[in-house]
């Protein structure tokens, strides 16, 4: 199959090389190039079928002839298109994403179902690695297309679109920052300077309808919306000084606003069908973006508070979800000034039972460490989270209380204020202040209260969580605790560490055995007169 293949793209680049599918010539000509297309269309058919086909090496073979077509046919429009503009295939370009995200089947398969297939693994990696990352122009003709295939093609129709989707975009990592950083071209024509920018208007690039080049369309309409702001720290940057959507396709290509603008109305497309239809399917898809929303979506966003509704439905959901999404809710506001007055309360929120329990419990810390950092945050704010971790470390495992401890001390320790809930004595009622149940962090009085609750573990079960719990009492001398030195405990670890502890001072133990350890009916006790008890039998009397 793979000499078959390969003998019959040899075939293709000889005539696509000789000029052989460009327009011209009589009737008979015409007549003969539309039989090769045809022909030429069947082939990369089957090259698209075989991108989920069961052999690895069809499945390789497959991707680069058709990235190879891709480039010969580029090539030949640019050199018998009327005008000096380089060209790109975008219709062959369309049946590669096509075959990337809805993976039709492979003609050599048995299977019956059509529109279920994921991605091949093998298949994603190779064109991540060797194209998507690598080549600017097919990345930003990609998020394009992928954005045309998002809103053609229904998600319960195709269930796997929006996983292949989201499985090529979360792996990108090499999103340009810097107008330098244009540089790199599957399409070599491309890759030469294009012509100033004119702001007269009526210029348009000619179609041509067998290589379909991308010019100004309608389809480019969209680029108006995501056009930044003329004050933009960066627009002095741009290596095109020219709002997106007047730009034409070669010079978008070499438009890092243009990058950013296809970027954004891709993710734009994409995040709503995540919130559609609520399933685990989209639950687990939603918290995917989410983990990469704050350093990979948000930096390149034309204006990254554009998907703030959507961040923010999604702290609704609650567990792994809403604390993901208050994450990239708190980074729009830090790093993009968005004004979102709840934020603490939504935080505050999380802080129930469950969340000491939960295996995500490692990162909730982490991200709660982060959000309540600054020193600039009220006293009665701060008093309210301390509170409500050490009313809820009465019923947390010791793992979780081991989190707690150091967390606690960081916070006290950098906001002096909070001492008092540790040396608080004048208390004499028996009273707890403390409202549980306000939802509102500023009005639980957590200030006037105090961490009896912390104190009560010096006398845990647990010697980690006893000698943790001891540092209350001690003089805070110490600048802070590594909170990355306490999330990874578990029961595991608990019970290693108890097993490998020196034993200082030998416990004391009774060097004499008694025979009548567990007196029998027979035996009597001779120092309550009472004869003939059963005293194992009895523990297992109830009532």
């Amino acid at each position: 199959m793979s000499k078959v293949v390969y003998s019959i793209y040899r075939v293709f680049v000889l005539i696509i090389s000789r000029g052989m599918l460009v327009h011209g010539g009589d009737d008979a000509a015409k007549l003969v190039r539309k039989w090769t297309w045809e022909k030429l269309d069947s082939y990369v058919e089957l090259l698209v079928g075989l991108l989920q086909d069961e052999e690895p090496a069809l499945r390789k073979s497959a991707l680069e002839i058709l990235f190879s077509l891709l480039k010969h046919l580029s090539t030949s429009s640019t050199k018998s298109s009327p005008t000096p503009q380089p060209q790109f295939h975008l219709s062959h370009f369309k049946h590669i994403v096509h075959g990337l995200l809805l993976c039709p089947l492979s003609p050599r398969s048995k299977e019956s179902s059509k529109h279920d297939s994921k991605t091949k693994l093998d298949v994603r990696e190779n064109f991540v690695e060797v194209w998507f990352s690598v080549y600017d122009d097919i990345r930003w003709c990609f998020l394009r297309e992928a954005t045309t295939v998002l809103s053609k093609y229904s998600s319960a129709e195709y269930p796997q679109l929006l996983d292949n989707l989201l499985s090529i975009m979360e792996t990108l990592s090499t999103f340009p920052t810097d107008p330098s950083e244009l540089n790199s071209w599957w399409v070599e024509e491309l890759g030469a300077k294009p012509p100033k920018h004119k702001h007269a208007k009526g210029e348009t690039e000619e179609d041509d309808d067998d290589a379909e080049p991308v010019g100004e369309n309608d389809e480019d309409d969209w680029r108006k919306f995501f056009d930044e702001d003329s004050n933009a720290k960066d627009a002095k940057k741009q290596s095109i000084n020219a709002r997106a959507h007047t730009l034409t396709f070669h010079q978008s290509l070499h438009s890092l606003q243009a990058h950013r603008a296809v970027f954004t109305r891709t993710w734009l497309n994409f995040l709503p069908h995540l919130s559609s239809v609520s399933t685990s399917s989209n639950r687990a898809l939603t918290t995917r973006a989410l983990n990469i929303m704050h350093r990979g979506v948000l930096p390149h966003l034309t204006r990254p508070v554009l998907v703030m509704d959507w961040i923010s439905a999604c702290v609704d959901l609650g567990e792994t979800v809403g604390l993901l999404a208050l994450n990239a809710l708190f980074t729009l506001m830090r790093d993009y000034n968005l004004d979102y007055p709840s934020f603490f309360t939504r935080l505050y929120a999380f802080l129930h039972r469950d969340v000491l329990h939960l295996k995500h419990r490692a990162r909730f810390f982490r991200l709660t460490e982060l959000f309540l950092s600054s020193t600039h945050l009220p006293a009665t704010l701060l008093a309210s989270f301390v509170k409500r971790l050490s009313r809820l470390s009465l019923s947390a495992p010791p793992a979780a209380i081991i989190m707690i401890m150091p967390f606690t001390y960081n916070i006290l320790k950098r906001h002096p204020a909070l001492m008092v809930m540790i040396h608080r004595a004048d208390d004499n009622t028996d009273i707890d202040p403390f409202i549980a149940d306000e939802p509102n962090p500023n009005s639980t009085n957590a200030l006037d209260s105090s961490l009896w609750e912390l104190h009560s573990h010096i006398h845990h079960y647990d010697s980690a969580v006893s000698t943790m719990a001891r540092i209350f009492a001690e003089a805070f001398t110490k600048p802070g605790y590594s909170m990355e030195d306490f999330l990874d405990h578990t029961y595991g670890t608990l019970i290693e560490t108890e097993v490998k502890r020196k034993i200082k001072k030998e416990p004391a133990l009774a060097m004499g055995l008694r025979k009548d350890l567990f007196p029998t009916t027979d035996a009597a006790n001779t120092d309550d007169g009472v004869a003939g008890r059963d005293v194992v039998s009895e523990l297992w009397v109830f009532g």
